[in-house]
Formats: structure tokens, C-alpha cells, sequence
């Protein structure tokens, strides 16, 4: 696993035959060069550079979409991991849309659990550390953009509109970014939302649709400074969730 580079938005060869054609591939976004320092982690056309259960993650119109059934369905949470990558201070962008019935999440800076005290895990692609959450709901405070502790104890670490830091004594808010009102004008239901995640140092943004909604200072016995990217697909209900524009820039280390 190593620290990411920038790359094109596409491969050489969908640039060169979409600019013989003058159109973009089928299922595909046009063909697009990547802000410099950018690295987009998505192709538009399938999974490379992605590792997840087959069953249950595709390329449906160009954008990632994973969706569990009651025919197909997961033990366990699982989780679509980007292969190497290894994310410290960063800035990362994405797209989402999710149904209502369950909700995804955006793991960052986490672990790709391998054995636990019991064992092997549930499935091949379990993921514990910070999670960006992903809900189809405008109500606070069930709603996209929280921090969760996935696999830890903390739970609902910081709750979207807090501006928040952990102490020794626990969580203390220290401000609101965000109400009720605001966010459910915010957040389309329904529809593609965009967020921004700022990782630097102990400090984490979350920013929906261009707006500052979390922002979190974890303390140093708690804080993960580094570890991989996932997008997940929560067990139980089945439910369907989708990605799309994916990039990351590294952002200078953060003193």
C-alpha cells in the first residue's frame, strides 16, 4: 500500500478514441482532464482499482452502485475498499444517492480487518475507523455527514452541525455549523448530493453541497491518522447506494 499520486481521469485510450470520435463512450462520462493534484479514484466504465464482493458491486450508467437483496445479501457490514491507497492528510470529493430504506457510509483513514479476537470476520471485506455517514433523510439527527466509530466504541462520535473536539473527558461541542431548518434545505432527497471530506491532522471537515457541516478535533489517544478508503453496504435491510466523481488530493502534513 502506498501514499496516492495524481492520475488522469480516464485511461489513454478512452482520451484517444473519445477525441477521434468528438463523443463520450457509452455508459461513460466525457472523457475530462483531473485538477492538477488530483487523483480520481473511479473510472466511470468498472471496479478496477476497487476490491469488494462481486455479488454485490457493479457499474450500473457509469457510476458505482452496490445493492443488497434478499437473495443476495451480506454478513455482516461489508465494503467496496480502494486498492492502494493509503489516505493521511487529504482532501476527498464524491457524489452519493441512496435509497431510504438503510444506510452507506464513506469509511476514511481506517483499517481492513483481516482477523479479529474470534477469528476470521463475517466476509472478506470488513472495515473498522472513522466513517462519513451516508442517509437518505433530511431530519436531523439521522442524517448524511455524522462521524461514526465503525467496529469501535465511540458510536455517533460528532453529529452533523456540531463544531466539536474530544477531550478526556469525553466530546465537547463548542459550536453549531448547521440547524434543522438549514439542513433540510441543504440535503436533496432523492438525489445526488456532494460531499467534501478535510482531513488534516487531528482536525476532520465534512462539507455537503459546498456547506461546512462537521467539524471535528479528535485527541491524541483516539485520533487515526492514517489507514485506507472504503464505501460500505450496511447488513440487514437490503438497500442500494451509488458513487460517483470520486477523486483525492494529499494535502501537506499538518504540523
Amino acid at each position: 500500500m502506498h501514499p496516492f499520486h495524481p492520475a488522469p481521469l480516464v485511461s489513454r485510450t478512452a482520451v484517444a478514441l473519445a477525441a477521434v470520435t468528438g463523443i463520450a463512450l457509452a455508459g461513460q462520462p466525457a472523457a475530462t482532464e483531473a485538477p492538477a493534484g488530483w487523483r480520481t479514484l473511479f473510472n466511470g466504465s468498472d471496479l478496477a482499482g476497487w476490491d469488494g464482493d462481486p455479488r454485490l458491486w457493479s457499474v450500473r450508467d457509469g457510476v458505482i452502485h452496490g445493492e443488497t437483496t434478499p437473495e443476495q445479501s451480506t454478513d455482516g457490514n461489508t465494503f467496496l475498499i480502494a486498492e492502494d491507497l493509503l489516505l493521511r492528510d487529504f482532501e476527498l470529493e464524491l457524489a452519493f444517492r441512496c435509497g431510504s430504506e438503510n444506510n452507506s457510509g464513506i469509511q476514511y483513514r481506517s483499517e481492513h480487518v483481516t482477523e479479529t479476537t474470534r477469528g476470521k470476520p463475517r466476509n472478506p471485506w470488513v472495515v473498522k475507523g472513522y466513517q462519513h455517514e451516508i442517509r437518505n433523510s433530511d431530519t436531523l439527527p439521522d442524517v448524511a455527514g455524522f462521524i461514526y466509530d465503525e467496529r469501535g466504541k465511540r458510536r455517533r462520535i460528532c453529529l452533523v452541525g456540531e463544531q466539536a473536539e474530544w477531550t478526556a473527558e469525553g466530546k465537547r461541542v463548542t459550536g453549531q455549523l448547521i440547524d434543522a431548518a438549514g439542513f433540510k434545505e441543504l440535503f436533496r432527497v432523492d438525489d445526488w448530493n456532494d460531499v467534501r471530506i478535510v482531513a488534516e491532522g487531528n482536525r476532520l471537515r465534512h462539507y455537503l453541497n459546498g456547506s461546512l457541516i462537521l467539524d471535528f478535533t479528535d485527541d491524541d489517544a483516539h485520533v487515526r491518522r492514517e489507514g485506507i478508503l472504503a464505501l460500505q453496504l450496511h447488513a440487514g435491510v437490503p438497500m442500494w447506494a451509488e458513487y460517483r466523481d470520486i477523486r483525492v488530493r494529499e494535502l501537506p502534513a499538518a504540523e
